[in-house]
């Protein structure tokens, strides 16, 4: 997909609504009241298609990940299946507050997987997260897909 921001130019429609509409990174109430985003996408009316779901998703994995490795740089030493159960909790919880799991991060680095499951299964993140906690703790316990 051609990059049109950076190029734009008012003699392209890119480039005119992009002068006329603006660059709005996060979401925001346009002047009759609709959610929008970008470069006047409606998101109340239009929303976003199944293809701009998956890249919104890819992109915020990567991010979550790259965030997590930096600030647990152990975590690269977990398998694929244990790391994306904890890139799954970031992904939910934001990654700062994931940090502020210290008992189950410090279970998890020395591989104690069960300890690590309980540790999970007893915080407040899992009585409002439900079956979600409940197979993410499987998978740790597990490093099967769950």
């Amino acid at each position: 997909m051609p990059l049109i921001i950076p190029d734009s130019k008012p003699q392209t429609i890119a480039g005119q609504l992009v002068r006329d509409e603006g660059v709005r990174l996060k979401p925001y109430r346009d002047s009759v009241g609709k959610l929008t985003i970008g470069i006047g996408r409606n998101l109340d009316d239009v929303g976003i298609s199944y293809d701009e779901a998956e890249v919104l998703l890819a992109n915020d994995i990567q991010r979550t990940q790259s965030a997590l490795t930096a600030a647990l740089p152990w975590l690269t030493l977990l398998d694929l299946v244990r790391k994306a159960a904890v890139i799954n909790m970031a992904f939910n919880l934001g990654v700062s507050n994931l940090l502020a799991f210290h008992k189950f991060l410090g279970f998890l680095q020395s591989h104690d997987w069960q300890s690590a499951s309980i540790e999970m299964l007893n915080s407040k993140w899992a009585s409002q997260v439900g079956p979600r906690a409940t197979r993410l703790s499987r998978q740790i316990l597990t490093g099967e897909w769950q």
